[in-house]
């Protein structure tokens, strides 16, 4: 079956690979929740499989459950009241360990093939993992359905192509020839087994818990290792349903379904550090904090680890073109998600002296004003803006806001709370904008969530070295800048590359620094300290197996 499988996605596959070498647009999944891609009913089926989780026992059938675990609250003001199976540590590892000797043996055909289904039956679910996902992290339903569903799909296609690309280099059989002159030449020949490194941990995050988790669920899956997914405490539904289906897929295919294992657990739980130090451990995905990402790093010593953590992203404005465009952009990316992401913009660089526009010099204060509006109109209409800020998902994000206010910074546009029109409990905060001045000790942390500094420099240049050196000390995931001026952008992308940041220039437009496609950007560089990792590279997946030979004379 699993040889179907394969078989059944492989043009798939191929289309993957080339897209990935390409780098240009490619999509395998519809982003668009049209009914011409995903039926007439989708939506209604999708909402109605997700109202009849409310409030009971998730249907997942683990071996070893010790009780039910479940305390979610959606950021739109509701209990979710759904509970998962609870599995101890050590049980899920012990399993995890007794399906790996089957599914090692499967190869990488079964792997790849089996991942490539699970993705496919994603993919026809994926209006009711937009609704799991936009009630457990708080995202607006359109983003809640292109980047839980599609794009997260997407993102774990792409790790599939990467693993079957690595794995394809390694020969199955050589014949090994070597003359001897005069005598006979020595001959061997030589088998090559591609083996997994062991047990894989996917520490998802509350945030984007299939975007941030499908890229390492699929890569180490792909690569034949049995994986234990651990979601956020506050974000279980979207990785228990893909977990779900991808224990269907498996025992389809033939094989044990507890090579993917769900690991729910309260909040009070130490279950990341139990199963993380487990020497069956080999591999850990981390996406969250820096200090846990940093913990993982120095003491999982047993496992490969590839974390996501905090960073500080800055933006450099020197001059632009047209500065309503180039601040309708930025107070969008502002916005989205509230600030929710780990790649929104927090530290923007303007000169004192002010900015180049094509209408001449518009002084700081302008530029800084022109911002503020930008985001205070972008918000100005609730039922639209709560579309596109979506909600609150912790509420330690909320008190944050109030505690950048404390600071008692010039305040260019205060946070606002607003009323979403169908969820009157929902936790909507507008974006808090600051004034700032360089060398405040106050931007050089995150305030992840929607709190951004319009900080003022003594010019460009000293814009470039402040972005520069921040990204190498405290890491970002993304810098952006504005310059019509092409020698200012060869030096800002020279600090970029040096810092090892991904930069975006200029963007005015339908794309947004925070935003990243897969296939064509790569989503970090593992080059500064907010990760170790890019998603996806031949380095995200390569070392997820080894290869073993066995040799002999013929």
């Amino acid at each position: 079956m699993s040889s179907d499988f394969f078989q059944r996605h492989e043009p798939l596959l191929e289309r993957a690979v080339e897209a990935a070498a390409s780098r240009g647009y490619w999509s395998a999944f519809a982003e668009s929740p049209s009914p011409r891609h995903y039926g007439e009913t989708a939506n209604e089926q999708g909402q109605a499989a997700f109202e009849a989780l409310r409030g009971n026992e998730f249907p997942l059938a683990l071996n070893g459950a010790d009780g039910q675990v479940g305390d979610e609250q959606s950021p739109f003001g509701f209990a979710l009241n759904i509970t998962y199976p609870r599995v101890p540590a050590t049980t899920l590892v012990k399993q995890a360990n007794q399906a790996l000797a089957q599914w090692r043996r499967a190869g990488p055909r079964a792997w790849v093939g089996v991942s490539l289904e699970i993705l496919a039956r994603l993919n026809q679910r994926s209006f009711e993992i937009a609704y799991a996902v936009q009630h457990s992290t708080g995202q607006g339903f359109m983003m809640a359905f292109q980047a839980g569903g599609p794009h997260a799909q997407d993102r774990g296609l792409e790790a599939v192509a990467y693993a079957w690309q690595e794995m394809s280099r390694i020969p199955g059989v050589a014949l090994w020839e070597k003359p001897q002159g005069k005598h006979d030449p020595i001959k061997m020949e030589k088998h090559f087994t591609i083996v997994p490194r062991g047990v894989a941990l996917v520490i998802g995050c509350s945030t984007f818990p299939t975007w941030n988790g499908y890229p390492g669920l699929f890569a180490s899956l792909a690569t034949g290792n049995t994986v234990i997914v651990k979601p956020h405490p506050g974000a279980i539904l979207p990785l228990a349903m893909t977990v779900r289906i991808a224990r269907e897929v498996l025992a389809e295919a033939g094989f044990d379904p507890d090579v993917v294992q769900l690991a729910a657990h309260t909040a009070d739980e130490d279950t990341a550090k139990t199963l993380a130090l487990d020497p069956s451990v080999k591999i850990i995905d981390f996406t969250g904090s820096s200090a846990n990402g940093n913990w993982l790093e120095q003491q999982a010593r047993q496992a490969q680890v590839y974390t996501e953590k905090a960073g500080v992203n800055q933006v450099i404005i020197d001059s632009v073109q047209d500065l309503k465009s180039a601040v309708r952009n930025l107070a969008f990316s502002l916005a989205l998600y509230s600030g929710q992401m780990c790649t929104a913009p927090q530290n923007i660089y303007i000169p004192r002296a002010g900015i180049q526009t094509a209408e001449g010099l518009v002084s700081f204060d302008e530029v800084a004003r022109a911002l503020a509006t930008a985001v205070e109109k972008l918000c100005s209409d609730p039922e639209k803006a709560v579309e596109i800020t979506g909600a609150i998902q912790n509420p330690g994000i909320a008190e944050r806001i109030d505690a950048a206010r404390a600071l008692g910074l010039p305040v260019l546009t205060d946070s606002r709370e607003l009323t979403h029109p169908r969820f009157a409990q929902a936790r909507i905060r507008t974006p808090l904008l600051l004034q700032a001045e360089a060398g405040d000790a106050n931007i050089e942390r995150e305030w992840f969530g929607p709190i951004a500094f319009v900080v003022a420099t003594d010019s460009t240049e000293h814009s470039i070295e402040l972005a520069r050196e921040s990204v190498l000390r405290h890491g970002a995931l993304s810098m952006s800048a504005y310059t019509t001026d092409e020698s200012v952008a060869a030096r800002i992308q020279e600090a970029a590359e040096v810092s090892g940041v991904a930069l975006s220039l200029n963007l005015t437009g339908a794309v947004f620094v925070n935003q990243t496609a897969a296939f064509s950007d790569f989503h970090g560089t593992g080059a500064n300290p907010a990760a170790n990792a890019a998603l996806s590279d031949s380095a995200f997946v390569a070392n997820r197996f080894r290869v073993v030979q066995t040799r002999r004379h013929v």
